[in-house]
């Protein structure tokens, strides 16, 4: 009974719009440091929290949180594409006990994934299917939204879960920080637009994904050279959360509101409640050391991009 943790953000825009090779090379490193780590600590397990960004999960049924029992990444932007190697029987194991701790989650028996789950699974382990993984989705692009708390108790139900496993359990979290990338807002868009959210774009033509992708190339490229044409990034509030959660006081962000959390650092930064259900799982383990902190604002991005790890004191 051992576990591990890292954050990471993801971004579909590296080898798209990418920054200068020095910054390049830096976050590379980090990557690479991160994956030695996770080699050496050998997970049995990895449980990954990330949120989708209307790829697989829609307004036709848009739980605030879900289980995958199995899934299959769809390789948007180039990230791997394939299944997931996900153990059932355990995953409804967690989906049970979650239930039963007092948190809604829904289960998927067919979780459909974008580059949010795929890019850390390649990036740290190698691949999609190199490790079993539960894959945990939490949504956080499409309003109305979980709150912080409600992340931290789904975080904490799922830790309490892998502590009585007899398992090296790695968490990850996946995504953030702040950011608001072209992302379609329900109430803003026209019929067809709203048909897609609905669940139409469930399985885009080529030419529609490759049009929404080419979208979010073009938003990043304007974003270099005039970040005003999106919420600006906010290295400010991205610092603060870091120091949050390395120090241990996740309780202290139940109080700040999804409306706020937008207008202070953009609409997507609501993707850090995935590094907050992955710290208040590794909690359960008991008091921790954060380690290996990285953080700079990447606008070739379009994210405040940061790295976190953390072991349990008494492993």
């Amino acid at each position: 009974m051992t576990a591990y943790l890292q954050c990471l953000s993801h971004t579909p825009l590296v080898g798209h719009v990418d920054p200068a090779p020095d910054v390049l090379a830096e976050v590379d490193d980090v990557v690479a440091q991160a994956r030695e780590r996770i080699a050496r600590f050998d997970p049995e397990l990895v449980i990954l929290f990330s949120p989708d960004h209307f790829n697989g999960f829609f307004y036709d049924v848009m739980p605030p949180f879900c289980i995958g029992m199995a899934a299959h990444a769809i390789g948007d932007f180039g990230s791997a594409a394939g299944p997931l190697a996900v153990p059932r029987e355990l995953a409804e194991d967690c989906a049970t006990a979650v239930l039963d701790a007092g948190v809604d989650v829904a289960v998927s028996y067919s979780m459909q994934v974008d580059h949010g789950f795929a890019q850390p699974l390649e990036f740290l382990l190698g691949g999609l299917d190199r490790r079993p993984v539960l894959p945990v989705f939490i949504n956080a692009v499409a309003p109305p939204l979980p709150g912080f708390q409600r992340a931290r108790l789904l975080g904490e139900a799922i830790g309490r879960f892998a502590r009585m496993l007899d398992k090296r359990v790695l968490f990850l979290g996946s995504g953030g920080l702040s950011h608001q990338p072209p992302v379609p807002e329900l109430a803003k868009v026209d019929a067809r637009m709203a048909d897609r959210l609905m669940g139409s774009g469930r399985n885009l033509p080529a030419d529609e994904r490759q049009a929404r992708q080419q979208r979010v190339i073009s938003a990043a490229e304007r974003f270099v050279h005039d970040q005003n044409s999106l919420h600006p990034l906010n290295p400010e509030w991205d610092r603060q959360f870091l120091d949050t959660l390395g120090e241990g006081r996740l309780a202290e962000l139940d109080a700040l509101g999804n409306d706020e959390l937008s207008a202070i650092a953009g609409r997507s930064t609501h993707e850090v409640k995935t590094w907050m259900a992955a710290f208040a799982a590794l909690s359960a383990f008991g008091p921790y050391r954060a380690h290996d902190r990285y953080y700079r604002p990447i606008p070739e991005w379009i994210a405040g991009f940061g790295a976190l790890a953390a072991t349990p004191e008494h492993n």
